[in-house]
């Protein structure tokens, strides 16, 4: 069996990626690492670099700056990279997720044990959406709880936003891959960076979705959508925490919540009576 991991990157010490401790998580699974590295305006690309690692491969890109529809220029990066992979295997990290050290082996043997099951074309994962600080994660139903991370890489996909994947059928069909959901976690840090950083990053890259920017003065959400978190983080990640992240977040009781918000409370009670999962899902389980 041979892993390939991938991603993309641009401008990742600007705006607070914590993208070296990304791959590091990840490259005890994998044979080859393949980054897209956009042309940066700070030392992203050195710091790939000094990781070292001869599993790297490091492909320099330029990005499309009139692209503004719906973050495409994301899907374009993130298939620049998966396109080089060589692996059975292809497994996809943004810039912002890491994987927990104790998880490797359950991951790895998640990967052997389904690589001649064609039933099988993708591995989901548990996700862990930390939000305001490392010490809160959403629980909302608008935030996907379980998203594949890993594609076989022997058929036919692509990715419309960058986020998810579509295969692509013989009848010239698109659908979500099927997925057996792994025992493990991404920890998803993109919303607990400096409340600085997150205005940095929203004024360079809302204008590849087509949004206006508003600045904010703090992280804002409903209170009902959060949790505190009661595990532990990688250890990988721990010094970026402490230097990156923002610290003293609290949930404010006299939020207003938004309509949306109010959408996400009526599916959490519904969860709660009926144990149903109502987040969105980018893949048909395979039981």
């Amino acid at each position: 069996m041979k892993v390939s991991g991938f991603s993309f990157i641009r401008n990742g010490t600007l705006l607070s990626y914590p993208f070296v401790e990304s791959i590091q998580s990840v490259l005890p699974l994998c044979d080859e690492f393949v980054i897209a590295v956009g042309e940066s305006e700070d030392d992203t690309l050195d710091k790939i670099r000094s990781i070292g690692s001869p599993k790297l491969k490091i492909i320099e890109t330029k990005w499309n700056e009139k692209m503004n529809d719906r973050g495409f220029v994301y899907a374009q990066q993130k298939m620049i990279a998966q396109y080089h992979c060589l692996g059975d295997w292809a497994f996809y990290l943004e810039g912002d997720e890491v994987v927990h050290e104790k998880d490797i082996p359950i991951i790895r043997e998640c990967m052997q044990k389904n690589l001649d099951n064609s039933d099988v074309e993708a591995i989901a994962f548990n996700y862990h959406h930390f939000f305001g600080s490392p010490k809160w994660k959403s629980v909302s139903p608008g935030w996907y709880r379980r998203e594949p991370r890993i594609i076989r890489n022997t058929i036919r996909t692509w990715a419309p936003d960058g986020l998810y994947w579509v295969v692509m059928t013989k009848q010239k069909r698109g659908r979500y891959p099927r997925a057996v959901i792994v025992d493990a976690d991404i920890y998803h840090y993109g919303f607990v960076r400096s409340v600085d950083s997150m205005n940095k990053k929203n004024l360079r890259v809302n204008k590849y979705w087509g949004s206006k920017t508003t600045e904010i003065q703090s992280y804002e959400m409903d209170s009902k959508g959060l949790n505190i978190f009661q595990g532990s983080h990688p250890a990988i990640i721990q010094d970026w925490l402490a230097s990156e992240a923002e610290q003293q977040f609290i949930p404010d009781p006299n939020y207003k919540i938004t309509h949306k918000e109010h959408k996400y409370r009526l599916l959490m009670r519904l969860e709660k009576i009926f144990g149903w999962d109502l987040s969105k899902r980018h893949f048909k389980e395979v039981k």
